[in-house]
């Protein structure tokens, strides 16, 4: 299990100024729009290490549900909000291919709490990302990311359906959408400050 930092841990000088430096994850199954949600929120030319698919990740990457998709993240994605003079989120993107997931454990490390996306339309690919946050004593929140042509889900459905705790956050979001993906992580930063209290 992974310990989360102290606030004094998370504290550093910048301007003259003491800010608190927030990591949070940005997680989820292959394909559910990780990079695109951190690009659009991020105040910095992001970080992405997206390459190209090829012919040699066919037979592992599974793209039902996902036609059309070329690029893939190969090691992580990163940004950076300022929510306030005190409070800075720094965004951490995972790869969502299992393949990857050796390198969670060092991303978690330190992670005040993760927002999970999901694809209405594929929850049980966010089984294994639920699992694996939950191993890490991450708190997190759900963001259902409406891609085109998805119908909305009832939330006590999603919520039964992901076997969620009654006041784990559930959001709708378009991660292509900044202030979509403004209110996604408000949410989260807000359930993690009613933890912490």
């Amino acid at each position: 299990m992974v310990s989360s930092p102290s606030l004094d841990e998370r504290a550093y000088v910048q301007g003259g100024e003491t800010q608190t430096a927030v990591k949070i994850l940005v997680v989820g199954h292959f394909a559910v729009g990780k990079t695109t949600f951190i690009g659009s929120i991020s105040e910095i030319s992001p970080l992405s290490t997206e390459e190209t698919m090829t012919q040699a990740g066919e037979a592992i990457d599974d793209l039902k549900g996902v036609q059309g998709k070329t690029t893939t993240t190969v090691a992580m994605d990163f940004g950076r909000l300022t929510v306030s003079d005190r409070v800075v989120l720094y965004l951490f993107g995972t790869p969502g291919q299992q393949r990857f997931v050796q390198m969670w454990e060092d991303m978690a490390r330190g992670a005040l709490g993760a927002l999970v996306l999901v694809d209405p339309e594929r929850l049980a690919d966010s089984f294994a990302v639920i699992d694996l946050i939950e191993q890490y004593g991450l708190d997190y929140a759900i963001a259902v990311n409406r891609f085109d042509g998805t119908s909305k889900r009832d939330e006590r459905a999603l919520r039964e359906a992901l076997d969620l705790l009654d006041d784990t956050p559930i959001v709708t979001c378009d991660a292509r959408d900044e202030r979509s993906s403004a209110e996604a992580l408000i949410t989260l930063v807000r359930y993690l400050m009613d933890r912490a209290r």
